[in-house]
């Protein structure tokens, strides 16, 4: 069987072969890499110069503002978006759920429906309720009034905010 000089060999065997790996490691990183490493001012052995700058930034997208994207908002559109909002709150008049009632929304002051009480983060942050101030509250609810109650994440489409807002103005009408 196995006495203690055939398991040494093995282990001095196994050791010496994982030695000669890293030297060939060694070897090859310092053939293939001859500019001083990665990201080197000069990682290339030759550069090609095409005209183009080296700038790695992207184009600047231009977003519309919210008063031009909610100038051509469409209701309807809004109206399927509020599927997600259901489930807390309702757009009856005086019906409220987990959250309160929507109906009226745009344009009423903050913490103004009877029998709802509101945390305190949402007055200290703004008294009425327009179209900007339901814009940027959809977009991030913890963001705009930090300690809210409103465990929603957020809708990050400018375009699906300002529909839903513009559903939420038409049936408050």
């Amino acid at each position: 069987m196995f006495d203690t000089m055939t398991a040494t060999k093995i282990v001095g065997g196994f050791c010496g072969m994982f030695l000669v790996f890293l030297l060939g490691n060694w070897a090859a990183e310092s053939l293939y890499h001859v500019g001083g490493g990665h990201g080197g001012e000069h990682a290339q052995a030759y550069t090609i110069d095409t005209g183009e700058s080296d700038s790695t930034d992207a184009p600047a997208v231009v977003e519309a503002s919210f008063a031009e994207v909610y100038a051509a908002a469409d209701a309807a559109a809004g109206e399927r978006l509020f599927k997600a909002c259901r489930a807390c709150h309702k757009v009856e008049d005086g019906e409220n759920g987990t959250g309160p009632h929507l109906h009226n929304i745009v344009g009423r002051a903050v913490s103004t429906v009877e029998g709802f009480r509101y945390s305190g983060a949402l007055i200290a942050v703004t008294e009425l309720w327009g179209p900007e101030e339901l814009n940027a509250f959809l977009e991030d609810p913890k963001g705009f009034a930090p300690g809210t109650k409103m465990a929603y994440r957020g809708m990050k489409d400018i375009e699906d905010r300002a529909n839903l807002i513009a559903w939420l103005e038409e049936i408050g009408r």
